[in-house]
């Protein structure tokens, strides 16, 4: 992968962001990846301060964090992200770019410890499970019942982050947010959604 360290216009729109990728892995954007003006408006509501961790769950090839990492140098952007070869694509993508506020961790995000990031984002990601086709590949198991237990999972993870906590949705069914967050912003067509925990 050739290195764009320092061009600004690989994350100029979708199509030049795709560039970061093998055309098998293009062809995936579309459905599967977060829009560039989503990631941008998104990582803009969750980098409020400097040193801020914010992780992306089921981060695919690593799109998210790489345009909020370019946008906001301040924060930190993580992404998770249980598939090896996206996992190494999203690698391969951030030494492209020479973002060193941008890490990946390869694993299933029930394995992380969610005290060590303050705000998440997430795009769906366990809507695989709930589909009969359309998956990103046919390498994972796929059931209800597992995507009632990473909802579940999730939804008690936020529970117990503190008051102010940040989340930002993208057409999620919203079982995996508690009550406790608040919707204090979304897009005309309601895809996006962005909640703050409530209390201190």
């Amino acid at each position: 992968m050739r290195n764009i360290a320092g061009n600004s216009t690989w994350h100029a729109n979708d199509a030049a962001f795709d560039w970061l990728y093998p055309e098998r892995i293009q062809q995936l954007s579309k459905r599967h990846w977060t829009p560039v003006e989503v990631a941008k408006k998104s990582a803009a509501f969750l980098a409020t301060g400097t040193g801020n961790r914010i992780l992306d769950i089921g981060s695919g090839v690593g799109k998210f964090c790489l345009i909020g990492g370019c946008c906001y140098p301040e924060a930190m952007f993580y992404g998770v992200e249980q598939r090896k070869e996206l996992y190494h694509f999203a690698r391969a993508a951030r030494e492209a770019t020479g973002l060193e506020n941008v890490d990946f961790i390869n694993g299933n995000f029930t394995q992380l410890d969610f005290n060590g990031f303050d705000h998440f984002y997430f795009y769906n990601a366990f809507f695989e499970n709930l589909v009969e086709d359309g998956q990103i590949d046919q390498e994972l198991e796929y059931s209800v019942s597992l995507y009632k237990y990473y909802t579940r999972f999730m939804f008690k993870e936020l529970d117990n982050k503190p008051g102010g906590t940040r989340l930002v949705t993208f057409h999620s069914l919203e079982d995996e947010v508690p009550p406790s967050y608040q919707l204090v912003d979304a897009t005309v067509d309601l895809m996006l959604k962005m909640w703050i925990k409530r209390g201190l």
